[in-house]
C-alpha cells in the first residue's frame, strides 16, 4: 500500500540536537521511528533568535491582552524577535502536514504553558500556547499538532498518524488535480472515515459524486474543508465497533457460528478496554485475505498509516480516547 511522505515540523531538542535551555537532549523513540517514513523539519525557536546553548531561562508574561516573551535575567523582551522568526521560517515551507512540539516550553507548548502577572513574580495567572506555538494555530489550524508528552498515549498516538498521513495522502491527490483520484481515495477511506463521522462520510460522498458537475478544483476545495471536519475529533469506540460490524457482513455466510462468535467477543473486549482495536481489526482483515475480497484488502481502515509505526504501548496520559 502507498503511504504519502508528510512533512512534520519538530522541536530540535526532541533528538535532534543538545538545545534545550540547559544543554539537554531528550530522545524520542517514537519520533525516531518516524523519521523513516515522514520528513522532519527540525527547529528551536529561541536557539534560532540568538539565544545561547545554555540559557537562562525565558518565560510568557501578560501585558494587558497580549503575551511577551522576556528573559527575567536581563529583563530582555524576545517578543519581536520570535514573530518575525515565525513568519520567516514558515514562509520557507511550502507544505506542513504536522507538528511535533515541546511540551510546556514558553516557546514550543501547545497547551498548559505558564503565563505570569510580570517578569519577576513567581505567580502563575494563565496557561495557555507557547509565542511559537500561537504562530503555529495561527498560520496552520488544520495541521495536525501535538506535543510529544501526549503521543505517550496509544489513542492519541493513533488519531494523530491517521489524521497526519491521510492529510498528506490528499495532499498528493489535490495535486494530480483528478476527479479518478479523488474517487479512489474516498473510496480507499470509506470505512476509516465511518469510523470517525458517518455524516461527513455521506457529505463527502455527494461531492465526489458531484450531481452539480463543479469543476474539479471547486470540488477538491470543499473535499478539503470536509476532511478536516471529519478529523476534527477522535473516533469512539462504539463507532469502530459499527465498523467492524459493517466487515463482518461480508462474511456472513462464510463464518461459521463459532468464528462469529469469536469476533464478537473480542469485540466485547475491546468495548470493555481489554484489547486494542488492532486485534479485531487482525481477524478481519485475514477474513478478507482468505475470502480474497479487494475491496476490503484496499481499506485504509486496516493501515491508515505505515505498520512498522504501530505501536499499542499506552503510558495512559492525556483524554482517554478509542485505539
Amino acid at each position: 500500500m502507498h503511504y504519502a511522505i508528510p512533512t512534520v515540523v519538530v522541536s530540535e531538542c526532541l533528538g535532534f540536537s543538545a538545545c534545550r535551555y540547559n544543554g539537554d537532549i531528550i530522545h524520542n523513540p517514537f519520533i525516531s521511528r518516524l523519521a523513516a517514513f515522514a520528513r522532519l523539519v527540525p527547529v528551536c525557536p529561541e536557539v534560532a533568535i540568538g539565544l545561547g546553548v545554555p540559557r537562562e531561562t525565558v518565560r510568557l508574561v501578560k501585558h494587558g491582552e497580549e503575551k511577551r516573551l522576556v528573559q527575567p535575567s536581563t529583563n530582555r523582551d524576545w517578543t519581536k524577535e520570535m514573530k518575525a522568526f515565525a513568519t520567516s521560517f514558515f514562509d520557507q515551507i511550502e507544505e506542513i502536514d504536522g507538528f511535533i512540539l515541546k511540551s510546556r516550553s514558553p516557546t514550543c507548548g501547545i497547551k498548559d504553558v505558564k503565563v505570569y502577572g510580570d517578569a519577576d513574580s513567581s505567580m502563575v495567572i494563565e496557561k495557555g500556547a507557547g509565542l511559537f506555538a500561537d504562530h503555529v494555530f495561527q498560520r496552520f489550524p488544520q495541521a495536525v499538532i501535538e506535543e510529544e508528552g501526549r503521543l505517550t498515549n496509544a489513542a492519541i498516538r493513533e488519531h494523530f498518524l491517521t489524521k497526519l498521513f491521510s492529510l498528506a495522502l490528499f495532499r498528493e491527490v489535490k495535486a494530480e488535480r483528478s476527479m479518478k483520484a479523488l474517487v479512489q481515495f474516498h473510496s480507499e477511506h470509506k470505512y476509516l472515515f465511518m469510523a470517525y463521522s458517518q455524516k461527513w462520510l455521506k457529505q463527502l460522498g455527494r461531492l465526489v459524486a458531484n450531481r452539480e458537475r463543479l469543476p474539479v478544483e471547486q470540488v477538491l476545495k470543499l473535499y478539503e474543508q470536509g476532511l478536516h471536519a471529519l478529523f476534527a475529533r477522535a473516533p469512539q469506540r462504539r463507532s469502530h465497533i459499527n465498523v467492524c460490524q459493517h466487515v463482518m457482513g461480508y462474511f456472513k455466510k462464510e463464518m461459521s457460528a463459532k468464528e462469529k462468535q469469536y469476533v464478537l467477543e473480542l469485540l466485547a473486549q475491546y468495548r470493555a478496554q481489554q484489547l486494542p482495536l488492532s486485534s479485531v481489526t487482525s481477524v478481519l482483515k485475514s477474513w478478507a485475505i482468505r475470502e480474497e475480497n479487494d475491496y476490503l484488502l484496499q481499506q485504509r481502515y486496516f493501515a491508515p498509516y505505515p505498520p512498522a509505526l504501530l505501536d499499542v504501548r499506552d503510558s495512559g496520559k492525556g483524554r482517554e480516547t478509542a485505539v
